[in-house]
């Protein structure tokens, strides 16, 4: 069906997705897990947990052997944005880093210990900052700032960070170390750790497929690999090929790059599962004959299919054409901090399906009542999980084999671990 073809039935379409994905999240309501405590990890199953807190960008991940890791634990003012702010949940009481490190206390098998923690890149809602704190204190001889990472550090040990330009902070041009950004921040962070709590700290290599790998059992799970396909403004493809797509933006040499365009991101296969995430990759400028060059785009080119993707950008004017036919994903999930984010163009985009055949639906942290609103009577607010509408953590479930896959949403309004709805796929 071409588009035209598409939007001359869209009234009809839209009906029958209403219908089926409403009858497809009462279902899951009732699930016979739903109202009852989280059950945990089992062995074997890979797990992301997409933690929210309606302030950071957080998700910790189990896999099959009990690896752990925390990808990004972020803190910022994000109750400052007003009218703009989603709830902060469990409360406002604790700063983000707590109630994530709180978060992963309950899931990890490990308790306290985590074996890697990765910032996909430096912005305060991923990583924390100076100028918004739970604490701070003398430590090491200086004032140390406790937000996001460092505040969960207080309660989690971790074993090695990964990080996009380690140890020099100059890839692909020298950061720049503000007192108040959280790149100046994040270098205090890494220095006290790696000096007085013995963490590693290795740089994050584009292209790379056993770098973040199981430490506990690797060979148990054959099936289970990380492909590094972006970092710094380079992406990877499958063979080995590095491409720069800042490469002539830096012959103007510039003092900063937009640090959206330098994250790092990953797919991660499970046998035939396969999960995308790319932390906040959107960036665009114009070319000279006029025309717009945007770089996920061309991180399309080095994508593959997968089963589920993590949302770029957190959904604010991110996910182009190009990158959603290459991700082709049945399921999306978004972490969400701002009323501005899963803004209607990504959603429409996600929902279209003449950019790709088959069902999908999209698992944000919240989308509030005032987004419903705003957007009623959208053809693809059908494809939103109505278990986000009051906020809550979502987690995808991998059993051994990568098979099958679930979502499950608990609940983030206070850490009983309640499950309010489970779904399940295949691949």
């Amino acid at each position: 069906m071409d588009r035209r073809d598409f939007m001359k039935s869209s009234a009809l379409a839209a009906a029958a997705l209403m219908f089926d994905w409403k009858k497809a999240f009462a279902e899951g309501s009732k699930a016979p897990e739903a109202g009852n405590v989280w059950k945990g990890w089992k062995k074997g199953h890979f797990q992301v947990h997409f933690i929210y807190t309606g302030v950071a960008e957080s998700m910790f991940m189990i896999f099959p052997d009990g690896t752990t890791m925390l990808l990004d634990c972020g803190d910022h003012n994000a109750i400052g944005r007003g009218k703009l702010a989603v709830p902060v949940l469990p409360s406002p009481d604790r700063h983000s880093g707590e109630w994530i490190a709180r978060y992963v206390r309950r899931v990890n098998p490990h308790g306290k210990d985590v074996d890697y923690m990765m910032l996909s890149h430096y912005h305060s809602d991923h990583g924390g900052c100076s100028k918004f704190y739970a604490d701070k204190v003398t430590r090491a001889g200086g004032a140390y700032i406790m937000s996001g990472f460092s505040q969960a550090a207080e309660y989690l040990d971790f074993g090695k960070a990964f990080d996009r330009c380690w140890p020099d902070y100059d890839d692909p041009i020298p950061l720049i170390d503000r007192s108040a950004d959280n790149v100046g921040f994040m270098k205090q962070f890494y220095t006290f750790m790696k000096d007085h709590r013995g963490m590693e700290i290795e740089k994050f290599q584009v292209g790379a497929i056993d770098q973040v790998a199981m430490v506990h059992s690797p060979g148990s799970y054959p099936g289970f690999s990380i492909r590094n396909i972006c970092a710094n403004g380079r992406i990877a493809s499958k063979d080995g090929t590095i491409t720069d797509l800042y490469a002539e933006k830096k012959k103007e040499k510039p003092l900063s790059f937009n640090e959206n365009g330098m994250s790092l991101g990953m797919i991660i296969s499970y046998g035939p599962f396969k999960f995308f995430t790319a932390g906040d990759f959107s960036d665009k400028w114009a070319l000279p004959d006029g025309s717009s060059f945007e770089i996920e785009a061309a991180l399309a080119q080095v994508c593959e299919k997968v089963s589920v993707a993590k949302i770029n950008h957190h959904g604010h004017y991110s996910m182009p054409s190009e990158l959603l036919k290459a991700l082709q994903a049945r399921v999306y999930v978004s972490c969400v901090w701002d009323q501005l984010h899963n803004v209607a163009p990504v959603m429409a985009r996600i929902a279209d399906k003449s950019l790709y055949p088959g069902e999908r639906i999209v698992c944000p942290g919240i989308f509030p009542k005032e987004r419903r609103e705003e957007d009623a009577g959208k053809p693809w607010l059908d494809v939103i999980n109505d278990s986000s509408f009051e906020g809550g953590h979502v987690v995808l479930d991998v059993p051994e084999g990568g098979r099958e896959y679930s979502i499950t949403y608990l609940s983030a309004a206070d850490e009983s671990m309640t499950v309010k709805s489970v779904m399940n796929f295949k691949v």
